[in-house]
């Protein structure tokens, strides 16, 4: 009896050898990406165990949750802001991509293909677009007669013949820091020889391989030199740097700051995520969402437990752009502003398909209200909005110093977006006291900085509508 039921145990656990054996033997990692229908088949943790199981509930600093800004997002904001990027107002963006990093020398630029940016021959550029008035966007500044620019140029010369050298230095040296107090980041010069048109339909953000040391030199410089880091924070960039204790001390306006930065690293890791390399072949390139990539930057396993807090960054990023449009809307409702391009048509087209993203944003109950910042002491709370503003314009400088053209563009793009968002929020006195028919003094946005924000806030869109994506993908191989 004892014999036989010891053959039969024997039996038991040679079979289940066997088969692990060969379950292992048909799993075996052969040294190439796996593919969609191959990562289906595999092992993935439960929901519960997923960094989205715990993207949920009200974000911190705000009154608003996570599952109500989907909501609006996939149905109200996605569809739209999507048409809006494809007109092209918003798909040509002036930029220079040959800017020396002023931080380190240029020892290191991607000699891979997909990182390359194909400049738009100024021949396919609208003509309203390339009109040479950088500044100006509407039909009217497009279309001012020569002779009345000179007459005011003469007007101006004559004022300046009544001023000694030095006071010309001086007034040039208080108009170069009035007009650097607006801004949040540093603007390409788009007189430069270096500046090229780029469709960014035509060289769109996706995983180029662009990796390694250089890249982890931009995204370290960032965190540890110009972030207000909270200290609690997990410091993958510089595993090495001993922790600090789990007290965070920071203020309010340091942390949103922070949640910025991080909220936006989040975005571009989902985009990189989405529009992965998943196959090259013969004349044959296919590109698409990479979960084992997604897990990897986001689980909470994988990023001991920072992947939810870096997604909800991302939401928090998106209130603050959110925000700012919905400040910024009385400009562009103005008839003055006809984002001119040289085709009536589709100038009168793309107005109003903005216009419908501006109702959209009003009608969203749970703003971020920014009142709360800067409210303390008028003294201490000018000094922290000088060195927040001075951090984030360091930041727009370190995106010279990405070694991948396209990284290099679409990180440029972005931070200018955002800077072009805390321009705004910080402007409310000057956008409410705008003119309904004629150019502001006070306020003023360049096309470059139209075209940042609305392309930066649409990437914004586009990375929570992917996590919806994400989220349904892991679902599938639960």
């Amino acid at each position: 009896m004892w014999r036989r039921t010891r053959q039969a145990c024997w039996l038991l656990l040679s079979v289940c050898f066997l088969r692990d054996l060969v379950s292992a033997w048909f799993q075996q990692d052969s040294g190439r990406p796996q593919t969609q229908q191959e990562e289906r088949s595999g092992s993935w943790s439960s929901p519960e165990q997923s960094c989205l199981c715990h993207l949920t509930g009200v974000l911190d600093d705000c009154f608003c949750d996570v599952e109500s800004i989907d909501v609006f997002n996939n149905f109200k904001i996605y569809p739209r802001i999507t048409k809006l990027a494809e007109r092209d107002y918003f798909r040509y963006y002036r930029v220079n991509l040959k800017r020396h990093c002023p931080f380190w020398p240029d020892d290191e630029h991607c000699s891979i293909k997909d990182c390359h940016v194909e400049p738009c021959p100024e021949s396919k550029v609208p003509i309203g677009i390339k009109s040479g008035n950088y500044n100006k966007y509407s039909q009217a500044a497009n279309t001012m007669p020569d002779e009345a620019e000179c007459e005011q140029a003469s007007k101006l010369g004559a004022i300046n013949s009544t001023l000694s050298n030095q006071s010309k230095e001086a007034f040039a040296d208080w108009a170069r820091h009035d007009d650097a107090q607006d801004y949040f980041c540093e603007l390409d010069d788009e007189t430069s020889p270096d500046a090229e048109y780029v469709d960014l339909l035509l060289n769109p953000e996706r995983y180029t391989g662009y990796k390694g040391a250089s890249a982890w030199r931009v995204w370290n410089s960032i965190y540890e030199e110009n972030c207000f880091k909270p200290r609690s924070v997990y410091r993958p960039l510089n595993p090495l740097a001993p922790s600090k204790g789990d007290d965070d001390g920071l203020c309010l306006e340091k942390r949103v700051f922070y949640r910025l930065i991080s909220g936006l690293h989040s975005s571009i890791n989902i985009h990189l995520c989405a529009e992965f390399l998943l196959d090259e072949g013969w004349g044959r390139t296919t590109w698409g969402p990479n979960i084992q990539e997604f897990r990897r930057r986001f689980d909470t396993a994988e990023t001991k437990g920072e992947g939810t807090r870096r997604l909800k960054n991302l939401y928090f990023l998106y209130l603050i752009e959110l925000r700012a449009l919905y400040k910024v809307a009385p400009y562009f409702e103005r008839a003055v502003v006809n984002l001119y391009t040289g085709n009536a048509q589709e100038d009168g087209a793309t107005k109003e398909l903005l216009l419908q993203v501006f109702n959209e944003i009003k009608a969203f109950p749970m703003h971020f209200d920014e009142k709360s910042m800067f409210a303390g002491n008028k003294m201490e709370a000018k000094t922290l909005k000088e060195e927040f503003r001075l951090h984030f314009k360091n930041i727009s400088r370190i995106m010279d110093c990405v070694g991948c053209s396209k990284c290099r563009l679409w990180g440029k793009l972005q931070t200018q977006g955002l800077g072009t968002a805390l321009k705004i929020l910080f402007s409310e006195k000057e956008i409410q006291n705008l003119p309904e028919h004629s150019p502001s003094k006070g306020f003023q946005l360049s096309r470059q900085e139209i075209v940042a924000l609305m392309n930066a806030f649409g990437r914004l869109s586009t990375s929570i509508y992917q996590l919806h994506n994400f989220r349904l993908m892991l679902k599938e191989r639960s």
